[in-house]
């Protein structure tokens, strides 16, 4: 299975420390709707664990990619509160086979919206039960 395989199902399985176990220690994360990126496993191990719970209905439609190369798109629809968002995730892996850089785009804007509302909560309620206050 190639690696941008690996990452769609581990994501579609719900399963975080499967993808974490994909992403470089020092992976940069680029919200789309934080400015400043975020960095490392454990940070985006909060962030994927949120949006697993905010998300509803996920699911990926496309993959744009060569196999082995070092970039892939995957493109997504979800639910947000009563908004349909559309996105896609783009990764970038390093020499050693693990993702460096994991880059969400959404859209419309309302969505985009609602979801930096649905986070901001979500990521407090999983910081609480990680114990990571």
């Amino acid at each position: 299975m190639s690696s941008g395989a690996a990452f769609r199902s581990a994501v579609e399985s719900g399963d975080v420390d499967g993808v974490l176990a994909l992403v470089s220690p020092d992976v940069v994360f680029n919200s789309p709707v934080v400015y400043r990126p975020y960095q490392g496993r454990e940070v985006l191990g909060v962030i994927l664990r949120a949006v697993m719970g905010v998300f509803k209905e996920f699911r990926y439609e496309r993959e744009i990619g060569a196999e082995g190369a070092a970039d892939h798109a995957l493109l997504f629809r979800a639910r947000v509160a009563d908004r349909e968002l559309h996105g896609c995730d783009f990764l970038h892996f390093g020499r050693d086979g693990l993702i460096e850089e994991l880059t969400v785009m959404v859209r419309p804007r309302s969505a985009a919206l609602a979801l930096a509302v649905a986070m901001n909560d979500e990521v407090l309620a999983v910081q609480r039960r990680l114990g990571a206050e």
